[in-house]
């Protein structure tokens, strides 16, 4: 006789309740390679992480990131991005999912990861957490094969956003119609081409706004933008700060 969904759920929960503690589903992600696992505490910090994400800070052990949270590993910008997707996950206990992280190197060139957030939930439903994989971005290629014509334009964004891109151009360049290079994007990134690219220079006027004799007005031209009206609305339309107001927490922080 088939088992019904309720009975299955239920069989389900006896079998895990029968789970001892040491029993950690995430160190499979110590296998899969270029994935890492976290996951967090109302607090936002770190109750465990698989090894690759330990280890990208530098610790030989799990037990040395538990406890920390975004600001004792990341610089304060990323670290804030990082905590506003917490706290949406959170709040609303719903997924957020490829979400693009950009990471800049020395040199200024972007380098992003895909990182997915899912809400921890106790067994009254309640969320307790948020817990997430990441995955560099080179890695998610080799998970994207259908999509796998989109690196040229991925490619050629990282080359020349801050002089400004066009959808026509990323269309032309990867053999597409604009509406089907749309829906690609938004099918692999969870966001529009546009939506792309605005990200990524508004993270790289918040790099460029942490140094110390950078003027606004500067940095709005050195991301493309036509005037600094238009660079304070997108900025605080995705930061939530003027990027004067910005600036000015971020050197009170770091003074």
């Amino acid at each position: 006789m088939p088992t019904s969904p309720e009975d299955a759920l239920a069989e389900r929960e006896r079998f895990l309740k029968q789970l001892s503690p040491d029993t950690a589903f995430y160190r499979l992600f110590d296998h899969m390679p270029d994935v890492s696992f976290f996951a967090k505490d109302r607090s936002f910090q770190f109750i465990c992480a698989s090894r690759r994400f330990y280890e990208r800070f530098g610790f030989s052990a799990e037990a040395e990131i538990l406890g920390k949270n975004d600001f004792d590993l990341f610089p304060p910008r990323l670290a804030e991005n990082f905590r506003r997707d917490d706290e949406l996950v959170m709040n609303n206990g719903e997924p957020k999912l490829n979400i693009v992280e950009l990471f800049f190197t020395q040199q200024g060139i972007p380098d992003w990861f895909v990182t997915n957030k899912l809400p921890l939930k106790d067994r009254k439903g309640r969320v307790i957490g948020v817990m997430g994989t990441v995955q560099s971005y080179e890695g998610r290629k080799q998970l994207l094969q259908p999509y796998l014509q989109l690196d040229r334009a991925v490619t050629y964004i990282r080359e020349h956003f801050r002089t400004g891109v066009t959808v026509a151009e990323l269309a032309e360049i990867v053999h597409l119609s604009p509406r089907q290079l749309h829906r690609k994007f938004v099918e692999t990134f969870g966001s529009s081409p546009q939506s792309f690219i605005m990200k990524l220079r508004i993270q790289a006027a918040c790099e460029a706004l942490q140094k110390e004799s950078s003027q606004i007005g500067e940095v709005a031209r050195e991301m493309g933008f036509c005037d600094q009206s238009s660079f304070t609305q997108q900025f605080q339309k995705h930061v939530g700060l003027t990027p004067m107001r910005y600036q000015r927490q971020f050197r009170l922080r770091v003074g």
